[in-house]
């Protein structure tokens, strides 16, 4: 993440309340309902102020995006450092990872993120840095289950591609709802494909 783009940690400010209220629209009423001027209104800015923060709706979309990370990445961190096993800890990352269900606010913007700025280089790289650091804690935790004899020694790179793209693809119909599909069964899936790559022999 950029440190022109880093989100403060402190509500009080304006920049963050923004973005505050940008993910309780999309949460509560989906990310159609978000507009400047409805900003403006939940926290008694004008749009054009909204606009001197941000410079643009996409810019605003994408730094509400890095701030909702950062707030899990530290809810991450908190499941990593626990004293539990490797796999109790893996399972609880990917709890974290997959969507809650229907038009999660994160997934959401997520998804709008990627619908917008397909072809901007300087976006794709801010993206790509919000993706490596999961990727990164996953490589680390499967690392760790390895040379703790918890899992087979698989490639813990591999998995992880593998890994992140069973979520991704089960992330998807989670956040737009589509029939036959709920949280429960994507996990179920999820730690069938655990169990089959990583229980030892």
């Amino acid at each position: 993440m950029t440190g022109s783009a880093r989100p403060r940690r402190r509500l009080k400010q304006p920049r963050e309340e923004v973005m505050a209220a940008a993910m309780a629209t999309i949460a509560e009423r989906g990310l159609a309902e978000l507009t400047m001027a409805g900003l403006g209104r939940q926290v008694g800015m004008s749009s054009g102020h909204i606009l001197y923060y941000f410079g643009s709706k996409d810019e605003l979309l994408l730094q509400t995006l890095e701030w909702s990370e950062e707030q899990l990445a530290a809810e991450r961190r908190r499941v990593l450092g626990r004293t539990a096993s490797t796999r109790e800890r893996l399972d609880a990352v990917i709890g974290l990872y997959l969507p809650g269900g229907r038009r999660d606010p994160r997934w959401t913007l997520w998804s709008e993120v990627w619908n917008r700025t397909t072809a901007a280089e300087d976006v794709l790289r801010r993206q790509l840095e919000l993706e490596l650091v999961w990727h990164r804690d996953l490589v680390a935790l499967l690392a760790e289950g390895i040379s703790r004899g918890d899992f087979r020694p698989v490639d813990p790179e591999r998995t992880t591609v593998r890994l992140r793209a069973l979520l991704d693809g089960f992330g998807v119909p989670l956040v737009i709802g589509l029939p036959g599909m709920d949280r429960e069964q994507a996990l179920g899936h999820v730690k069938e494909f655990l169990d089959e790559a990583l229980s030892p022999a």
